[in-house]
């Protein structure tokens, strides 16, 4: 493999973004079996992170693939990420580390950063470390740059066969690219119909960095984990693009589902896609999207559809004292 992504892959359950540290993933034995079915269904790009805790319940499935013959290494294409309290270039090491030992691999094919902002490191497993009053704890110190080069040094020293972005913006990145001399591979950034981030694509496709979409049919639960914190449910979370009008009838006309046309769009546009789920009959749906097209017409329909900043869903301002942080990536137009 060269560092692209394959265009469909699939996120195992996982605690969903801002979810705090305390709040579990899917049980291990909802992991091991959701992966199984993907390996199954043909799914062979995997993508994970170390704030997900399922590494190691990737890792035994993984390893039961590889040892069984039924799969070799490099027929899998396996993500995951730096956590934020590891963004210092010190920490790159470490974490990448024990990611692999989680995986149970001596390598993965993309390593990314996941997000710009860091956070004070408080232990291990304090992944989301807050103040006295609640406040998430920055790390105003973050140094992208030399955060940057240590993610060179962990090609170099064959952890990862690439390395790239998650959650950055077109400013951020073009300061990694001007003094790289490994360039980022990908950009992982949420994605959707309703949020299609042309600009930012764009300037990536100009520096020949790959586009991956998480929440690629809109992160259907999110409204749910945001009450459950008791926060306030933002105005583009209320949105929800498998119930569109415009989504509804084009999957109709081609016997399909919302999901399956939302995926569609995202994947005509040549951007990957990285649809979540631990439900085996939803796993195998995500996955029957290539035996169809859609029109211009479709596609034209659905492009109109773009609420721009406003279909952002995955905001990071309801997370008091991160807006704090001079690497907050939504300050900037993309």
């Amino acid at each position: 493999m060269d560092g692209r992504c394959p265009l469909l892959g699939w996120v195992p359950g996982r605690t969903a973004p801002g979810k705090l540290a305390h709040v579990r993933s899917s049980p291990p034995e909802e992991v091991t079996a959701a992966v199984d079915v993907a390996l199954e269904m043909g799914y062979r790009h995997i993508d994970t992170a170390f704030m997900y805790q399922n590494e190691a319940a990737i890792g035994k499935t993984l390893k039961k693939w590889f040892d069984s013959g039924k799969l070799k290494r490099e027929d899998v294409f396996i993500v995951t990420k730096l956590p934020p309290i590891g963004n210092r270039a010190e920490s790159v090491e470490k974490f990448l580390t024990k990611s692999l030992e989680a995986l149970q691999l001596d390598y993965v094919d993309l390593y990314l950063i996941h997000l710009p902002v860091g956070f004070q490191y408080k232990g291990d497993d304090n992944l989301w470390p807050r103040g006295e009053a609640g406040e998430f704890l920055v790390d105003t110190s973050t140094d992208l740059i030399s955060l940057w080069k240590a993610m060179e040094a962990q090609v170099d020293a064959g952890r990862t066969r690439s390395i790239g972005l998650s959650n950055f913006n077109s400013r951020q990145i073009a300061r990694i690219v001007k003094s790289a001399r490994i360039r980022p591979a990908n950009l992982q950034v949420e994605l959707n119909v309703y949020f299609q981030q042309r600009e930012l694509v764009a300037f990536c496709r100009a520096l020949d960095i790959t586009v991956c979409a998480y929440a690629p049919i809109g992160s259907p639960g999110l409204a749910s984990v945001i009450k459950a914190r008791g926060a306030e449910v933002p105005e583009s979370v209320k949105f929800d693009p498998l119930t569109d009008p415009v989504v509804l009838k084009i999957a109709e006309h081609h016997k399909k589902t919302p999901a399956q046309v939302l995926l569609r769009h995202c994947m005509q546009r040549d951007i990957v896609v990285i649809p979540k789920s631990t439900n085996a009959g939803r796993i195998k749906e995500n996955f029957q999207v290539f035996d169809f097209e859609l029109s211009k017409a479709e596609v034209d329909e659905l492009d109109s559809l773009d609420k721009r900043a406003a279909g952002r869903r995955f905001r990071l301002d309801h997370y008091k004292g991160l807006s704090k942080h001079p690497e907050h990536p939504y300050d900037e137009p993309y």
